[in-house]
């Protein structure tokens, strides 16, 4: 039987393969709303006991740095 966390989180796209295990699907045409709502979904799995600290944190800062390159491109 295949452990949720057998998918390691090195990426956005690594943080949406991990959400669809638990039927979370989030495609919008906001780049950054779609991170911020995938945040918002980690934080949830997080309380809830269901995601260790660790694979929290990891996932938070590449969805962060994401949102702050997205940024950086859009002023530029």
């Amino acid at each position: 039987m295949s452990n949720v966390f057998d998918i390691p989180m090195n990426n956005v796209y690594d943080i949406r393969q991990f959400l669809k295990k638990f039927g979370t699907f989030i495609y919008t045409k906001d780049k950054i709303g779609d991170l911020q709502m995938m945040e918002s979904e980690l934080d949830e799995l997080y309380k809830a006991g269901i995601l260790p600290i660790r694979e929290y944190q990891v996932a938070r800062h590449i969805l962060r740095a994401e949102e702050i390159r997205i940024k950086q491109e859009r002023a530029k």
